[in-house]
């Protein structure tokens, strides 16, 4: 049965009716009056009619959609951020197209691309693993295209930026292992180029500091691609092993799960006795029998924060001069 797609047309045709009192009325217009309204959405229902989001973009010169990139969907981070984003975007008649580059630069860009020529009206990006390059991004900016970092935010970019206190999260992660009686605390975390990799460093760092512990960079390992491949997380904690660490911070949701996982495979490591702290948003770490304390963003707010950001930059009708950087708290869930 071929699928019928109805038209103001044929609404107006079968209520006896203009196109434009037909428009205006499904619009709510103050022009038309109730009775009318009310006759034509009934109609609008009883054939469920549906506006056709082509005609209305051309004509409002806009998609009504958003682009989102991030490096995996299936990311406990990730996937509840995306969410905040939908709730958002949801509520204001704007569509999300999600992308994932997997840490590629490469396919970040060519994600980008595709959005773009798919004319979306803005980007919602964290940056991938690999990436150093944003120039393009620049370009897209240059020509008046609304984009919005989170997370994984670069420097030298004149846009709003929504992160959270990574910081201070690393901090107290650190501390509350010191707390513990801990010394010998490794490090495991993300690509160097990072924004959040520098900001976790520093503040595991700071607590060294302020425990008067010298900080070690035998025992910091970088996993370029941040767990993504289970591989790199064996290697960095096989190199570990000769550390004679005691304690272990983790920088990040996939490289948590990825150490729980490595912890409970490789029992000839002995890695029971290790004390963990981790970014993770997941509830997964809790079926592992090691304890985790666990540091919580608020990915779902973040999410919610830079869609709102996203569509004021698209609804705006004169270019922004002004940005804000917004920083959101962590939690520590501790589990001794």
């Amino acid at each position: 049965m071929k699928f019928e797609n109805y038209t103001i047309k044929d609404i107006a045709k079968a209520l006896n009716l203009s196109t434009s009192t037909i428009s205006r009325a499904l619009r709510d217009s103050y022009e038309i009056s109730p009775e009318t309204k009310k006759i034509v959405l009934e109609y609008a229902e009883k054939i469920n009619y549906r506006a056709n989001p082509i005609a209305r973009s051309l004509k409002e010169r806009r998609s009504h959609s958003i682009g989102i990139i991030v490096s995996e969907i299936a990311n406990n981070f990730f996937s509840q951020v995306i969410d905040g984003a939908e709730s958002i975007a949801y509520n204001k008649n704007f569509q999300i197209i999600i992308s994932q580059t997997h840490e590629s630069s490469e396919r970040e860009r060519l994600n980008v691309e595709y959005l773009t020529s798919r004319s979306i009206d803005g980007l919602l990006i964290a940056l991938s693993s690999e990436t150093e390059d944003i120039s393009y991004l620049h370009k897209l900016q240059e020509r008046g295209f609304p984009i919005v970092f989170f997370d994984r935010v670069p420097q030298q970019f004149d846009t709003y930026k929504v992160i959270v206190n990574n910081q201070q999260g690393a901090y107290d992660a650190t501390q509350h292992l010191i707390k513990q009686g801990k010394q010998q605390i490794a490090h495991l975390t993300s690509s160097k180029s990072l924004s959040i990799t520098k900001d976790r460093l520093y503040g595991y760092q700071k607590a060294l500091m302020a425990n008067h512990i010298d900080f070690d960079p035998a025992l910091v390992k970088y996993c370029q691609y941040g767990g993504l491949h289970q591989d790199e997380i064996e290697t960095a904690i096989e190199e570990l092993m000769h550390t004679g660490f005691d304690a272990i911070f983790i920088s990040g949701d996939k490289l948590t799960t990825g150490y729980l996982h490595v912890a409970k495979k490789k029992d000839k490591l002995n890695l029971q006795h290790i004390a963990i702290a981790g970014f993770t948003n997941s509830n997964v770490v809790d079926l592992f029998s090691a304890k985790v304390t666990s540091i919580r963003q608020p990915a779902f707010e973040m999410g919610k924060i830079a869609t709102e950001l996203l569509i004021q930059l698209i609804e705006k009708r004169t270019p922004n001069e002004q940005f804000e950087t917004r920083v959101l708290p962590t939690e520590i869930i501790k589990n001794d």
